[in-house]
This record gives C-alpha cells, structure tokens and sequence, in this order.
C-alpha cells in the first residue's frame, strides 16, 4: 500500500518552564477535524524549539492511503 502524507505548523509561543506555551486550542481542533474529514489520520505531534526551551511551532503529521 502507498502512503500519502501531509505537515501541518501550528505557531506557538512560550516557554516550558513556567510561564506556559501559548497555542490556541480552538485552531489546532479545527485543523484536526479538518484534515480528519478529508480522510487524514494523525501519526505524530511534536514541537521544535528556540533557545532555552521556548516552542516556536508545534508540528502534526498525518497520513492517508496514497490516491
């Protein structure tokens, strides 16, 4: 079977260490339930970072069976 797949970037900001990291829930939702109607299904979320632990996006990969 072949894959298809698709990232998705949400931007973030904040910091791991206190003061919290800021990502609107409401948009992260309704790009899930997006992608999820259009038949992706996510594999992976993980963030990347700037220095001293401040997230700077958080990334979501999904995959669907090729077309």
């Amino acid at each position: 079977m072949k894959w298809e797949y698709r990232t998705v970037m949400i931007a973030a900001e904040g910091n791991w260490f206190g003061t919290g990291v800021n990502l609107d829930g409401r948009v992260f939702n309704d790009k899930l339930n997006e992608l999820g109607e259009d038949g992706w299904e996510l594999v992976s979320v993980f963030d990347t970072n700037k220095l001293q632990g401040r997230t700077q996006d958080v990334v979501a990969v999904f995959k669907r069976p090729g077309r």
